[in-house]
């Protein structure tokens, strides 16, 4: 058996069909829905983690095939995978596995899937060298690259940088796709809780009024009741 069948196997058989159809719902995966025809086994999070502990050391060839898969719990064991090769890695070897991040952006195709990956490699890799990518992936016409886009820069918020995650809250302030309001509200309010609420509240006091509510209240979360109101009174 080859060792992709093997993960293969042991995800199979911590299979759960009831929590599988929960997932199926939960993620939208209906016909025209954003996660259409992702397939769930119905594992949780840690578990898939313990998974990708026992298999770390998969070629990415391999991981590659598990990338492919249109299985959830596949590509997120093979980013879990990913990550943590990423991290051991020297300079040569995190080029190589960026370069393959990016080749499947097709694959990372769900808001956990990127979530949980996005900023640990994009934005971990480009902390030293020019963003460019990330302003084409913020103005490509797939979602889940626009969402890689903003959710790379929680690691320059975490490096107590904002001027790319302002630049490209900018760049999707008018973008129609909920999951897009959500993460781009998501990063100004790491961004205010973490390095500076004025600078977050620069950037809201000139675009509050056409953003969309839903970026807006994900943005003021954190906020005293008295801001809160003031914000939302548009």
């Amino acid at each position: 058996m080859s060792v992709v069948n093997k993960v293969k196997k042991d995800l199979q058989s911590l299979a759960n069909p009831k929590q599988a159809k929960l997932l199926q719902g939960f993620f939208k995966t209906g016909p025209g829905q954003y996660g259409e025809e992702d397939i769930f086994l119905g594992i949780k999070v840690p578990v898939q983690r313990s998974v990708a502990k026992k298999h770390k050391d998969l070629s990415l060839k391999d991981i590659q095939e598990l990338l492919n898969s249109k299985i959830h719990e596949h590509r997120l064991v093979a980013l879990f995978i990913l990550m943590d090769k990423y991290k051991k890695s020297d300079n040569k070897g995190k080029k190589q596995i960026f370069d393959t991040y990016l080749k499947n952006t097709k694959n990372i195709n769900n808001w956990d899937l990127i979530d949980l990956s996005a900023p640990n490699i994009v934005g971990n890799y480009l902390l030293d060298k020019k963003r460019e990518i990330l302003y084409k992936l913020a103005h490509s016409k797939s979602l889940w690259e626009k969402r890689i886009s903003i959710l790379a820069t929680f690691e320059f918020i975490a490096n107590k940088e904002t001027k790319d995650t302002l630049a490209i809250a900018e760049i999707l302030l008018h973008d129609k796709h909920d999951l897009i309001h959500k993460a781009v509200g998501w990063m100004l309010r790491e961004l205010g809780k973490r390095v500076s609420q004025t600078e977050e509240e620069k950037f809201l006091k000139k675009y509050y009024k056409v953003m969309p509510r839903t970026m807006l209240r994900y943005a003021i979360e954190r906020f005293s009741d008295e801001k809160k109101k003031f914000y939302m009174k548009k």
